[in-house]
């Protein structure tokens, strides 16, 4: 039983880092990287498609991001799309590929990702850290109904601990560096 509330607790945590990369791989660091506009939705045929289903997204050179519209008729759509994206962006149609340079990154503009970064970070520890509070609930229940014993429950909670500290730690580790990417010139 406490083997299985620690392998679905170690699972979840892995999850809640995976979420965190993800959402910290689409703050921009000044380099052109195709997953920058993987949060985009463009409007197709009435509904709010992602950009990554109408058009292949490509890093052209280091400050290029290209992208080939798979239908023509969508070229407006998408650019007005980048074009309105929290991102800052500004795509330049040429033809059926719509090229997005990505502007040098101002020192007080790192900053203010630096700051978004380690919000996502903090959103990433409690998430681990809520995680780690229901497997201690489990574990208390298992002690109410007698399953286990005192010191089964405080060796489990020892162990839950001791995973916590290693996800936490991953996510130190993730936002130590994309922090460093953010702030190289």
């Amino acid at each position: 039983m406490i083997n299985d509330i620690k392998q679905d607790s170690e699972q979840r945590m892995e999850k809640s880092i995976e979420a965190f990369k993800s959402q910290i791989s689409k703050i921009r660091t000044g380099r052109a990287h195709p997953s920058l506009l993987d949060g985009i939705q463009v409007e197709y045929y009435g509904a709010a498609t992602p950009l990554r289903q109408l058009a292949n997204v490509v890093a052209e050179d280091a400050r290029t991001l290209a992208v080939s519209v798979f239908d023509r008729s969508l070229i407006q759509a998408v650019e007005k799309a980048i074009l309105t994206s929290d991102l800052g962006l500004n795509p330049a149609s040429a033809g059926t590929t719509i090229r997005v340079p990505l502007p040098a990154l101002t020192e007080e503009r790192r900053r203010d990702l630096t700051k978004i970064v380690r919000a996502e970070a903090e959103q990433g520890k409690v998430a681990v850290r809520n995680i780690r509070r229901d497997a201690n609930d489990q574990i208390k229940a298992l002690l109410k109904d007698k399953a286990i014993s005192e010191d089964d429950e405080r060796k489990a909670q020892d162990m839950i601990q001791k995973l916590t500290d290693i996800y936490v730690k991953k996510v130190d580790e993730a936002l130590a560096e994309k922090e460093k990417e953010l702030m190289e010139f």
